[in-house]
């Protein structure tokens, strides 16, 4: 793209503001059966999303998933193989039409956020208005400087700002066209642990003080479930899930969703006289979401998350075994500073994994017995074939 492509993907708007916003919850983009080929390799497939006015909505999978390149698409940096890309009911690509970029009213946020060096932040957020009245882009540029909180640094140039400070810059000038919708390319990865979480909060802020639609693209799960309305779980080209970041996570629809969002341990077990009956003791059905009656005399793999479980010690103080019949044995541990990690292979091969408080200690070795202490209702599959 050229430098006048580089955050609006060329939405240069006029002067003249939106007379109308579309009404909340309506669809402001639609990608209906989208696939996309490099090569041989495929690298988005039969893909059908819809994202919502107003919304934030990630896409989260591991590299190679083809989140990226699904953003491409929606940007118009790449045109699909298949399928149809529609913006505010208006059909972009597919269906032998394809809109360039730079008239596709979409805003980019780069993850190095491409600031023009030469020209100062006021500069940087004002650069796409050029065809806007000067009374109307000092007014808009007054109010993104506002809006991200840095009018003390109207003057300063990229390098005299710090990496938040050139991030909510970078986010100024792409809201400044007023783009349909606003993607984020792995908008954090280039700051330090402390600041993501920071900047996530104000981002989030940013674009809902805004009444901003934007498509995130990360692979990391806590930026996804932090940031977002919806989390679109994205793997080997296809969605997986999508939905409310606390529904993915708790209600996963396969395991690469469950495997994927955070620890997860599948706990063996046998369905009967509504017990799921495990290696370490009775688990109610009223426990396990939607298990029906189907089900009865079956097995199932619980998911357990590392909160859901806890060890307890078996034997002596120094860990060694009384000949008490324990549950499994510690073969794990990882310190995290408030919190301890604990992996345990139990006695029927399963492991799963226990978060303890610091003050907790259970050596590598040491025998435990293993209890199911959740609160919530937990999600489960059915055993695989294979297994």
């Amino acid at each position: 793209m050229s430098d006048s492509d580089v955050d609006a993907a060329g939405s240069h708007a006029t002067g003249d503001r939106r007379a109308a916003s579309p009404a909340p919850d309506e669809t402001i983009l639609e990608l209906e059966r989208v696939s996309k080929r490099f090569g041989s390799e495929s690298a988005v497939d039969d893909l059908s999303l819809s994202v919502r006015e107003g919304e934030i909505l990630t896409l989260l999978g591991p590299s190679g998933c083809g989140k990226t390149t699904t953003l491409r698409l929606v940007a118009g940096l790449e045109r699909p193989d298949g399928g149809e890309i529609r913006l505010e009911g208006e059909s972009v690509a597919g269906q032998g039409r394809y809109t360039a970029p730079e008239t596709r009213d979409v805003g980019v946020v780069f993850q190095e956020f491409a600031l023009f060096p030469h020209l100062t932040a006021e500069e940087n957020v004002g650069f796409g208005l050029q065809d806007w009245s000067a009374a109307d882009r000092e007014a808009r540029v007054d109010d993104l400087f506002d809006l991200v909180g840095l009018e003390a640094q109207r003057d300063a140039y990229p390098d005299e700002l710090s990496g938040g400070q050139q991030q909510r810059v970078a986010l100024a000038r792409s809201l400044a066209p007023e783009p349909s919708i606003l993607l984020l390319d792995e908008p954090f990865s280039n700051l330090d642990v402390d600041l993501r979480v920071e900047m996530r909060e104000e981002v989030r802020r940013i674009l809902k003080d805004a009444g901003v639609t934007a498509i995130s693209v990360t692979h990391d799960q806590e930026e996804a479930l932090s940031l977002s309305d919806r989390v679109a779980v994205m793997h080997e080209g296809a969605i997986e899930q999508v939905g409310p970041p606390e529904r993915v996570f708790q209600e996963p629809e396969s395991r690469f969703v469950a495997g994927f969002l955070g620890h997860a341990s599948f706990l063996s077990g046998y369905v009967s006289d509504d017990v799921v009956h495990t290696a370490v003791g009775e688990v109610p059905v009223d426990l396990i979401n939607g298990l029906s009656s189907e089900y009865e005399a079956t097995r199932i793999d619980v998911l357990v998350r590392p909160d859901d479980v806890a060890a307890r010690p078996v034997g002596r103080a120094d860990g060694h075994s009384t000949g008490t019949d324990a549950d499994g044995e510690v073969i794990y541990r990882q310190y995290l500073g408030p919190t301890v990690l604990y992996r345990v292979e139990l006695r029927e091969g399963d492991v799963v994994e226990c978060m303890h408080n610091h003050t907790e200690q259970l050596p590598v070795g040491a025998p435990v017995d293993v209890e199911v202490t959740a609160d919530h209702e937990l999600a489960w599959f059915p055993k695989s074939a294979e297994e």
